[in-house]
């Protein structure tokens, strides 16, 4: 089952969106023959009527995006993650700073459950707004102020970089851009069809219509 589920994920890193039907065919060539042993993989669990209803039946569910904050609250240990994965999405989080000092009040989150909330953070959104949010938070819990404020000036910081990278990669395009309308330039002055320009600078039609008038 292992080769079959890798075999399912490399077909959805490819892009696809539905799984494919992977045959998990078993070769044997042991000392007993013929091959002795049940072929149903669900057999290999302790309790295999169990296995098959949990993994034949649809899984449980938990939609945090339908729990009310005050409860998520009261989920202790993992409180913490399900209220930011609820509102991950919201331009604003301050809206819900109050419930997440509640959490870190009441001492159930502990230094693993604020990394993987770093690192979830960091894989979902703008490092930057986070940093703030997280800052803001920090103020307010005295006992996680100190690993709070690092994770909010590391999202920070991140934020930063990917601005200045962003800024490099605009600036660089927007130069090879203007290079390439000057070779265009150049081309069209030599009496080059506009169709090969086109072709060779890789601007659009219009690009060069500008160009030659």
């Amino acid at each position: 089952m292992r080769y079959a589920i890798a075999a399912m994920q490399r077909h959805l890193d490819g892009g696809h969106t539905k799984l494919p039907l992977v045959v998990p065919m078993l070769f044997y060539h042991g000392a007993t023959t013929p091959y002795p042993w049940s072929l149903n993989w669900l057999d290999c669990f302790a309790d295999p009527q169990l296995a098959s209803e949990l993994y034949i039946s649809p899984f449980p569910l938990v939609d945090v995006t339908v729990i009310p904050d005050d409860e998520i609250v009261r989920h202790r240990r993992v409180a913490l993650l399900e209220l930011i994965q609820k509102h991950i999405r919201q331009r604003d989080l301050m809206g819900i700073v109050e419930q997440l000092t509640t959490i870190l009040l009441s001492g159930d989150a502990n230094d693993r459950q604020l990394k993987t909330l770093f690192n979830y953070l960091l894989q979902t959104g703008n490092a930057r707004r986070f940093g703030r949010f997280i800052h803001e938070v920090a103020q307010r819990v005295p006992q996680h102020r100190e690993r709070l404020m690092t994770i909010a000036e590391r999202l920070q910081e991140v934020g930063r970089r990917k601005g200045k990278r962003e800024g490099r990669l605009e600036g660089r395009q927007e130069g090879q851009h203007a290079e390439a309308l000057r070779i265009a330039q150049r081309m069209l002055a030599d009496g080059i069809a506009r169709e090969t320009v086109v072709k060779i600078t890789g601007l659009t039609a219009d690009e060069i219509a500008a160009l030659a008038h």
